[in-house]
């Protein structure tokens, strides 16, 4: 999974991105200081892979993982080429969904491209470019397959779709509000329009308002608004406070997050609003030789699970060995008394596998 962190110049990207890869991107308080994209991966944590490889005493423990890629500040008029332009539009087109980092803070220190906090206007300003970039690649399309249309009346259909995107994005609006069927959402999908892409919003908020406890300030109403509005999530994050969690250890981080009255970290919120907004779960294998964390799509049918592994896992897909890991915890760990129970099952090509499945798949090629 690849999500890519986007806002205006002086937000808190590369501060947040620095925080939860310790990748070391440079952050400075000027704009455009992430010239290329930085790439940093992010080991999922998940307990059941961590327990299970002990029980089993798994010679390797492999967690699945996000890339975060930290994308150049947009500024308004980036789809015609300002700021770092067209190229930065193009990094963003490569990832799988969008972590939009908008400005919920006040500091004097830290200048703002626009002059003030409006967190609004500032996911206006984002969403406008990449619409007016979504414009352009359409504008293109229908040109083609009009010229086309001569020697192919099938394609009335396709521009018909096409424009009604178009009129969509021309009244300001991103793609992913659309009311589409199931056949034109399959189309635009294979469009990678950028405002059809799934968003988190991070509002970024100073130290004292990450408490979860912390009345929300209203630049957090604000962007809590615009998120209902269009379906996407929002997680309130402080980077300054993701900062200072990175630099300490699992014991020094769980005594500051309790201090600041704070259940779980900005990372930890990050990686479940992107597993629920992409509809992600993860099923596990194990044993002595690895202990490992699969990521698949809802709704994967047990032979499509099995290829994530091996593609020979899929075409000679016999049956998988299936366990829920609570149902194993609830035997102590030992399948022996799993099975006892009937709580290890035998499930086939039809079985649609779940979050938590501890999976054995049979095949023969």
């Amino acid at each position: 999974m690849k999500l890519g962190i986007v806002g205006l110049p002086n937000v808190g990207k590369s501060t947040l991105f620095n925080a939860i890869t310790k990748a070391g991107a440079e952050a400075a308080n000027y704009p455009f200081c992430t010239i290329e994209p930085n790439v940093g991966v992010v080991t999922v944590p998940d307990e059941r892979v961590t327990t299970l490889s002990e029980i089993y005493h798994s010679k390797k423990t492999i967690y699945t993982t996000i890339e975060f890629c930290d994308i150049a500040g947009l500024v308004k008029g980036a789809s015609q080429g300002e700021g770092l332009g067209n190229k930065f539009l193009g990094h963003i087109r490569n990832v799988e969904a969008i972590v939009h980092v908008v400005r919920c803070f006040e500091d004097g220190n830290v200048v703002h491209v626009d002059g003030r906090i409006d967190p609004a206007s500032d996911i206006e300003t984002i969403n406008m470019e990449l619409i007016l970039a979504d414009m352009e690649v359409l504008e293109r399309r229908i040109a083609k397959a009009t010229k086309m249309l001569k020697g192919d009346k099938s394609l009335q259909k396709e521009i018909d779709l096409l424009n009604k995107i178009n009129e969509h994005l021309g009244e300001g609006n991103v793609a992913r509000t659309m009311e589409l069927d199931e056949d034109e959402e399959v189309f635009v999908k294979s469009l990678d329009l950028l405002t059809y892409k799934p968003v988190i919003y991070a509002a970024n908020v100073a130290e004292e308002d990450a408490a979860d406890d912390a009345e929300e300030n209203e630049y957090v109403k604000a962007v809590r608004a615009i998120a209902d509005a269009e379906g996407s999530e929002v997680v309130v994050i402080s980077a300054k406070v993701e900062a200072e969690l990175a630099e300490l250890d699992d014991e020094e981080r769980d005594m500051f997050l309790e201090e600041m009255g704070i259940n779980e970290s900005g990372l930890d919120k990050l990686i479940k609003s992107s597993y629920s907004l992409l509809d992600l779960i993860s099923f596990i294998t194990t044993g002595e030789d690895e202990t490992r964390a699969w990521t698949i799509k809802r709704g994967t049918l047990a032979p499509q699970a099995a290829g994530k592994i091996h593609t020979d896992f899929e075409k000679g897909f016999i049956r998988s060995e299936t366990i829920a890991y609570d149902k194993l915890m609830e035997a102590g760990g030992k399948l022996s008394t799993a099975k006892e129970h009937g709580w290890l099952r035998s499930e086939g090509k039809e079985y649609e596998v779940k979050d938590g499945d501890i999976c054995h798949f049979l095949f023969n090629v």
